[in-house]
């Protein structure tokens, strides 16, 4: 599995890698201009979930630890539904036609999939391993992440995102891309 290679190698510079912790980014920094399709093959661009903080997980269906956390990011969605975004962005190189009938065998009803077979977001976000998920303020500004699975749905990763749902973007102040 790429992230626990990736792991040893990081923990052998010295550096912790800390999988499934929330790690802020300081300061926030504006989300990278990426395109990506919804599951019909339309496009989409982080930037469409500007106004809502988003938690943007990238995934595939060949990572068991990305199947692990599936259901308790679907369990978020439900929980803050219309008050956050949590996209789903498969980076199966085969596309829609492999994750599509998969995300419905799973059972997942609440989040929203996405489809980036080229890995442009993966790439965008200098992805260490799957799955890595992105946390995005509603300004459009990055302001954590998660290496590895996490228990979106629990007390912990719920009290990092209360924050975030409180505030809404200002068109003023949204940061340019």
């Amino acid at each position: 599995m790429l992230l626990v290679w990736i792991a040893a190698g990081y923990a052998a510079e010295g550096e912790k890698l800390r999988l499934g912790e929330f790690i802020p980014a300081n300061p926030p920094q504006p989300a990278p201009e990426v395109a990506f399709t919804d599951a019909d093959g339309n496009p989409a661009t982080l930037a469409d979930f500007d106004g809502k903080p988003a938690v943007v997980n990238l995934w595939a269906t060949w990572c068991q630890p990305c199947l692990k956390e599936m259901p308790s990011l679907d369990r978020l969605q439900a929980r803050f539904a219309g008050r956050l975004v949590v996209a789903a962005i498969s980076e199966d190189r085969t596309g829609g036609k492999v994750v599509v009938p998969f995300v419905a065998e799973m059972g997942l009803k609440n989040l929203k999939v996405y489809l980036d077979p080229k890995s442009a977001v993966g790439h965008a976000f200098a992805l260490r391993g799957l799955p890595t998920s992105i946390v995005i303020d509603a300004r459009g500004r990055v302001v954590g992440k998660v290496e590895g699975p996490a228990e979106w749905d629990s007390d912990k990763m719920v009290g990092i995102l209360e924050p975030l749902l409180d505030k809404e973007a200002s068109p003023l102040k949204k940061v340019a891309r």
